[in-house]
């Protein structure tokens, strides 16, 4: 079964799915005490013990996805090789990536760039943090081709036909499409780890990533929304619908962030003088939703099945968290 026939299938099966699932939210925590740990529970499973190391390096595996989607979209080459590797074991490969032609919208090339070079500084600083803990680079995936991940998960949102491929490279829309597959994810991960923290340096440091990340977002679904196109508004509704599909449906918590529907795309609601924007996805309280790390590898691995692989990391990510269930 190909990757868009998984999330077809998650999006027929989600009322079967997970229900209440309580499990590690990722973090990036700061510069010490990698080698404590904590507990996390679910009601499904018993109580398992997860360092700081762990949690910073399922992070540094998220950054380093998003690191070379910009890197290659602004420069055509992605992260250095003393960036990627671990010791003696070398950084994985890198199938697709190309550089955008920016320059019939340059206010998206500028954007593009800045975001390139924040993703870089995230790996760098999870890394130093990590020292000799950290993980090397996974294989990643990003590649715009009829097979990739990209067209995968477009073509089970319906954004693009059955037979038809999506490559963000194409073009600076195309690449803020591709963009809003990602942001949204890494603001509700990010956000799931504050509620772990108890050090408030680490607190400190994982909020001013999820700042940064939450930046990066709405600059995408700002761009996305002034273009005023349709089609685009209701690509990113689909989007969101099938990510929403891959990460099951948890008990609703308005407190902690938690919803079985816990994506949005950048649909406005009202007309004329009650027009209002939807730039920022939140709850009835105002809060940004949170994601688990299973949760968020179902949608990288572009399955909401239990896996430990698949989409834009074709042979899993690196470390101890690794698993959708």
């Amino acid at each position: 079964m190909n990757h868009e026939d998984l999330v077809i299938d998650a999006l027929e099966a989600r009322s079967r799915r997970r229900h209440d699932r309580r499990a590690l939210f990722t973090a990036a925590l700061g510069v010490a005490a990698v080698g404590s740990a904590f507990a996390y529970s679910d009601p499904a499973r018993a109580q398992a013990a997860v360092t700081d190391a762990d949690v910073l390096n399922f992070a540094l595996n998220l950054e380093y996805l998003e690191a070379q989607f910009y890197l290659y979209a602004v420069n055509g080459t992605g992260l250095p090789a003393s960036l990627t590797g671990s010791g003696s074991t070398a950084g994985g490969t890198v199938t697709g990536g190309a550089k955008v032609d920016f320059s019939g919208d340059p206010n998206v090339g500028a954007y593009a760039r800045e975001i390139a070079a924040d993703e870089q500084a995230h790996v760098n600083f999870l890394r130093t943090a990590l020292g000799a803990s950290a993980v090397a680079m996974p294989n990643i995936n990003i590649s715009g081709a009829a097979d990739g991940p990209f067209t995968a998960a477009a073509r089970a949102a319906g954004v693009v036909g059955a037979s038809d491929t999506f490559n963000p490279y194409a073009d600076p829309t195309s690449f803020l499409l591709g963009a809003f597959i990602f942001e949204d994810v890494g603001v509700t991960a990010y956000k799931g780890a504050a509620p772990l923290l108890t050090n408030k340096t680490f607190l400190e440091a994982a909020a001013g990533i999820l700042a940064v990340e939450a930046y990066h977002a709405a600059i995408v679904r700002t761009t996305l929304y002034a273009k005023g196109v349709p089609a685009l508004i209701q690509a990113t509704e689909q989007i969101s619908a099938a990510r929403d599909a891959l990460d099951g449906s948890p008990t609703e918590d308005q407190v902690r962030g938690i919803a079985p529907d816990d994506d949005q795309g950048i649909a406005p609601s009202g007309s004329g003088a009650t027009l209002t924007a939807n730039i920022a996805p939140l709850n009835a309280n105002g809060l940004a939703y949170s994601r688990t790390t299973g949760q968020v590898l179902n949608i990288v691995y572009l399955n909401a099945a239990t896996t430990t692989m698949g989409g834009f990391f074709p042979n899993g990510v690196n470390g101890n968290i690794r698993s959708t269930a």
